[in-house]
């Protein structure tokens, strides 16, 4: 039996007894898609091209209780999934999620749970081509050998998606987690106890209070408990900036490839209209522009998530023409409406293709190249490149 540390036991401990995430389960499977959890998408945002195969393993690093891991399920039928966690409870919640929602009962390859802290991951057998790791690395006693450990099991040209806390954007959170375990004293470590604490002080705290303010941006998925203790009764918790981030990254031994929410980390959103700034701003590094943005959009950064890879990393450059035109052409199997030409992109934003565009992805079926498309449609090559750069097609390199 797997012994834990007293650091691990008290997650493990407020797990059960708040099971985490605290989504209902469903008598159907999950709606829409976080194209995170779909291997197709993920390997095509890393790479810029279709992975070669679906028939992969996947890892669910801190599972909880399986909201994440039914989406993977569902999202990747080719895969063999193995889920882990530290809480027992949270472990049966997610098995019985995934079986009474019938994606596991359809699903032709193994699935998986696991009781395991995380720095043990190397008693679970074999690699895994995409790790997924939400909101588990900065509750470990010790994330650098968390991180190690999980990244021994990533394959070769396998890709390991990542969520930790920014220290900035939760810096109100970090105050009341404090002002909870002074109050509580001898409780601390009695996690309903906690909640009643921290609950009658939202409660009782002057309603134009800096920290109340900051908790009416949480407090629709913080009427339940469970998320409420998640937040503020953790005894457990490492919150970073960029510098601590990129040493925790740097300790992995993998490649960063880059946030997968990148349209926050883009410096023309916030001093765009300074052409003089921004020209300041190019002559940055990346990781000091990173730097630069959460300095001056802190209440933003709460956290970062982003893609590590382990080389060899296949990706490719389609800017020679004759690379593009012998590439397989198919649809991104994250957009939401299509076909129409009005629909929501992998990211759930708004798309609106003209006839060229809509006429074009009608014809990619994933077995037509694009030179073969183009024979058919009249489209300028520069829209196929626009309509891949925006992820809206995935294309496959053609060596035939």
């Amino acid at each position: 039996m797997t012994k834990f540390s007293p650091e691990s036991s008290a997650v493990q401990q407020l797990y059960n007894t708040y099971p985490f995430p605290p989504e209902p389960l469903l008598n159907e499977p999950p709606p829409g898609y976080n194209w995170r959890w779909n291997w197709i998408a993920a390997y095509n945002f890393c790479t810029g091209r279709k992975p070669v195969t679906e028939n992969i393993r996947i890892l669910d690093a801190g599972c909880g209780t399986g909201v994440g891991t039914e989406y993977l399920i569902l999202l990747n039928p080719h895969a063999e999934i193995v889920g882990v966690d530290i809480s027992e409870k949270a472990l049966e919640i997610a098995q019985k999620r995934c079986e009474q929602s019938g994606v596991a009962t359809n699903h032709n390859h193994p699935i998986s749970f696991h009781h395991l802290p995380l720095e043990n991951a190397d008693e679970i057998q074999g690699e895994f081509d995409l790790i997924n790791c939400v909101g588990v690395l900065h509750h470990l006693p010790d994330p650098i050998a968390g991180i190690k450990a999980l990244s021994k099991k990533l394959a070769p040209g396998g890709i390991f998606h990542i969520f930790v806390y920014a220290e900035l954007g939760r810096w109100e959170i970090q105050l009341m987690q404090k002002a909870i375990s002074l109050l509580q004293a001898e409780t601390k470590g009695d996690y309903k106890d906690g909640v009643f604490v921290g609950r009658k002080l939202f409660e009782t705290l002057p309603e134009n209070n800096r920290i109340v303010k900051q908790e009416e941006r949480w407090s629709l998925e913080n009427h339940r408990d469970e998320s409420f203790a998640d937040m503020y009764v953790h005894p457990q918790e490492t919150d970073y900036n960029i510098d601590t981030l990129f040493e925790l990254i740097e300790a992995s031994g993998l490649e960063f490839i880059g946030f997968s929410n990148p349209q926050y980390w883009q410096l023309d959103r916030l001093i765009g209209e300074s052409e003089e700034l921004i020209k300041r701003g190019e002559k940055l590094s990346d990781r000091q522009r990173y730097r630069l943005i959460e300095l001056l959009d802190p209440e933003n950064i709460t956290h970062y998530e982003f893609f590590l890879g382990k080389p060899p990393i296949l990706k490719i450059d389609w800017s020679e023409d004759e690379t593009l035109l012998s590439a397989i052409c198919g649809i991104h199997p994250c957009l939401h409406g299509w076909p129409s030409q009005s629909l929501l992109n992998y990211d759930y934003q708004p798309v609106s293709l003209n006839d060229a565009e809509y006429n074009f992805m009608q014809n990619c079926d994933q077995k037509l190249t694009v030179k073969e498309i183009l024979a058919k449609v009249s489209v300028d090559l520069e829209i196929v490149r626009s309509l891949q750069k925006k992820q809206l097609i995935i294309l496959t390199p053609n060596n035939s």
